[in-house]
């Protein structure tokens, strides 16, 4: 395959973003003499540093080494235990105790499991339970400091070895992990294309392999990673040690594909649920984009953390230029950027409480920020996959969130015209363009998205009650006759004319608007000028929109004109009726309000959950850690809810465990007792 579907970039520029050649993607071996500044890579071990006796990272032939007895490990000898006293939870969600028992007892297993589920635990805990450390393939480097800080927040000894670590750095981190000091070490799957880091693993003691985000295995798929291929080896070479491969979304197909690519056809498999309930999804006609983003923000969201997706590098410029003027925190974030500009903008998201991130797709996968509020989208996703896992990245930490998406004209042409040029042959091109017409559906449904999104997945459900369609119901109506008044002007253009125009001249036909362009042409005299004046020209942009999406009308050459298609002609002939969706009158705005967290706690509480989110702020900045990472939004919801008094009562508390109680407990009853 020669061009991924879901990789941003701007038509006019060349060459096309490769997403494998630059940071955040670690694609470069560990030579042990290459410079850094980055942070060490290792936390929460009490390890000696100092000068050890050489071995080899090289790949040549290993120095001959005497292994020092392993560390005493960290003793949890049970799953919940680990779950209650690490992580500070009192009970296993859905199918989690299923998946870490099959790993604990040295099972494969195979994990799909909607963003929020917890499937960092499914790993984590067999990881605290079995002998060794649990090694993670993980695909996106520039966030491994971040998971390793948040597993030390709670006393779990974690490291990481990637590009961005100095030979001295890698070599204390790799002698953590020969000494028996680390509970989990980070990778990136490039990695293990470096012998010596299969060489590395060999000395040590492995207690799992977790192949995060295992979707990007495959070659169809919307994060396609051409290293995920060679993780069969982890089989082949480390046949007793247990896997577990996670993914937040797969459709049957792609399902299939991570079993067979990664060898785990006899991996016990677990399925959940991708229903996000606290998602709220909405979808509305584009109309001035930016100034609906902005009123999304300023009525729903104002002080929320959010992210909004653009296509191109240049929409994400102008999009959070607009965003500033309008005195919304935004910042930029794609490919053309310099990386340590992306690299500083991404710690801001992480860190601070309220940034949006205008951003192309490049950004997002891995990002383990719970209480991002919004996720937007200004252009088309060009498949529900990439969508259900954008929107993911809202509402992790299971409180109300939004996922909007502003949807017009212009995106089905772009899109339908982008497919017809890509690179790749029949097959890719249909693939791309099923794609997209499930996308397409999803936009122009009149049913539950909820519903409709699920069914992608092969998942039933009923009304959700909690999406644009379920709340403000649009009308279906006959759309017979403006189809055959359209489809019959694109057919005399070409009949009588030998001529091909985009939406905007013949919506201008079909109204009967005069213009310099029109006469020039003679339209003004073609029989259906003016037929169409019963209709507003943004309702015949809707017309035209869902005809697209229906495959009553193609687009055709690099200008997307208009041409009929085979199923065009049933519809001028009338034996197919059209069904097309009209708008709900939308209101002219929300009033402002606070965020929707905030807005759903007791009116007694509110005043102590924002004084526990100033706290919490101040505490990370010193810190220099993300905020979640002190603890999330529904930590602190609890505490304001709940009053505790006592260290007792704070530890009983979801989200509190004994190294964050030791380490705040004192702190966090002093902000209840003040407030």
């Amino acid at each position: 395959m020669s061009w991924n579907a879901e990789i941003p970039w701007d038509p006019e520029e060349e060459p096309p973003f490769d997403p494998f050649a630059e940071p955040p993607f670690d694609d470069e071996a560990p030579f042990p003499d290459r410079g850094g500044s980055a942070p060490g890579g290792v936390s929460g071990g009490g390890f000696d540093t100092g000068a050890r006796a050489p071995y080899s990272t090289s790949g040549g032939a290993p120095t001959t080494v005497v292994r020092p007895p392993r560390a005493t490990p960290s003793v949890i000898p049970t799953a919940l235990e680990a779950l209650e006293k690490v992580f500070g939870y009192d009970s296993f969600r859905g199918e989690q105790a299923a998946i870490i028992d099959t790993v604990i007892a040295g099972g494969d297993a195979l994990v799909l499991m909607p963003t929020g589920g917890g499937k960092s635990l499914c790993y984590q805990i067999p990881a605290l339970v079995r002998e060794g450390t649990g090694v993670v393939i993980s695909p996106l480097i520039a966030l491994m400091q971040d998971q390793v800080d948040a597993l030390t927040a709670v006393g779990v000894r974690a490291g990481f070895l990637n590009s961005t670590q100095d030979a001295g750095e890698r070599n204390r981190v790799e002698r953590a992990y020969l000494d028996g000091e680390l509970d989990l070490l980070y990778l990136a799957p490039e990695r293990l294309r470096v012998s010596s880091t299969a060489e590395l693993l060999d000395r040590g003691t492995v207690a799992l392999f977790a192949i995060d985000e295992a979707h990007c295995v495959s070659q169809w798929g919307h994060d396609f990673r051409p290293d995920y291929l060679q993780l069969s080896m982890l089989h082949e070479r480390w046949p007793t040690v247990p896997r577990i491969a996670l993914t937040a979304t797969a459709t049957e197909v792609t399902h299939k594909e991570i079993a067979s690519k990664l060898q785990l056809g006899d991996a016990r498999h677990f399925v959940s649920s991708f229903d996000r309930p606290n998602i709220q999804y909405r979808i509305e006609a584009k109309n001035q984009p930016m100034q609906q983003l902005l009123s999304l923000i300023r009525s729903e969201h104002a002080g929320d953390a959010g992210i909004v997706y653009c296509l191109s590098r240049a929409s994400v410029e102008k999009t959070a230029d607009f965003l500033v003027e309008n005195g919304v925190t935004a910042l930029p974030y794609h490919a053309g950027l310099d990386s340590r500009i992306r690299a500083a903008n991404q710690s801001r998201f992480l860190r601070e409480d309220g940034v949006v991130m205008v951003a192309t797709i490049a950004f997002g996968m891995g990002i383990d920020k719970p209480d991002v509020r919004f996720v937007a989208h200004l252009d088309l996703p060009k498949s529900v996959e990439g969508y259900y896992q954008e929107t993911g990245r809202a509402g992790r930490d299971g409180l109300p969130s939004t996922a909007w998406l502003a949807y017009g004209l212009q995106d089905v042409v772009q899109q339908r015209r982008m497919i017809q040029q890509s690179e790749g042959d029949d097959a890719f091109r249909r693939r791309l363009g099923a794609n997209l017409d499930a996308m397409l559906a999803l936009c122009e449904t009149i049913e539950c998205r909820r519903m409709q999104l699920l069914a992608y997945f092969g998942e039933s459900s009923a009304p959700c009650m909690n999406c644009d369609t379920c709340l403000t119901p649009p009308e279906g109506v006959d759309g017979t006759i403006p189809a055959q008044k359209l489809l019959s002007t694109v057919v005399r253009l070409w009949r009588e004319k030998q001529q091909r125009f985009g939406a905007g001249h013949i919506i201008d036909i079909l109204v009967g608007k005069t213009t310099p362009r029109m006469t020039q042409y003679g339209h003004n005299q073609l029989k259906t000028f003016g037929i169409g004046s019963d209709l507003s020209e943004q309702e015949w942009r809707g017309v035209v929109r869902q005809m697209l999406a229906q495959g009553l009308l193609a687009v055709q050459g690099e200008y997307g004109t208009f041409a009929v298609t085979e199923a065009s002609a049933s519809v001028l002939d009338g034996s197919r009726p059209v069904k097309l969706r009209k708008e709900p009158e939308r209101g002219a705005g929300r009033a402002a309000k606070k965020s929707k967290v905030a807005a759903d706690l007791p009116v007694a509480a509110v005043d102590l959950f924002e004084a526990l989110r100033v706290w919490r702020s101040a505490e990370a900045k010193e810190q220099e850690v993300p905020a979640y990472i002190i603890f999330g939004d529904a930590t602190l919801r609890g505490i304001a809810i709940s009053r505790p008094d006592s260290l007792a009562e704070l530890g009983g508390i979801s989200g509190v465990g004994e190294n964050k109680l030791a380490k705040y407990g004192e702190a966090l009853l002093a902000v209840v007792a003040a407030n």
